[in-house]
């Protein structure tokens, strides 16, 4: 499975981006998949997780109410919607694949990307 992520960039705080994930993988539709972020000097944190239906999603509570998540299984490409952005939210942003048909913050995740980088300035 290989994973491209896309859309980081330098946005200014309040602003909105969307980031992208294109997935090689068939069935595409058979995998959950997530995004996770690594700011400088931090672990690598859990984001948002998709279903394969697209029915279940998870949030990590940082970003509640602001991300979303949303997946196209006929485009093979998994998308974060975030708004509002703030500087906590600058990291490289990574998308990654998981086996299991649905996920949380918890479920391991198998396959993954390439990061985006989104900085957020003050």
């Amino acid at each position: 499975v290989q994973l491209q992520a896309s859309g980081g960039g330098l946005v200014q705080t309040g602003a909105s981006l969307r980031l992208s994930c294109a997935v090689s993988k068939r069935p595409f539709s058979m995998y959950a998949l997530g995004w996770f972020r690594q700011a400088p000097g931090m672990k690598r944190e859990f984001v948002s997780s998709i279903s394969w239906s697209g029915k279940l999603t998870d949030y990590a509570d940082s970003v509640k109410g602001r991300f979303n998540i949303s997946r196209d299984n006929a485009k093979n490409t998994v998308n974060l919607q975030m708004s509002s952005l703030r500087p906590e939210d600058t990291a490289v942003y990574y998308c990654a694949a998981s086996r299991m048909l649905s996920a949380t913050s918890r479920t391991p995740f198998d396959f993954w990307g390439q990061g985006t980088e989104l900085t957020v300035s003050s």
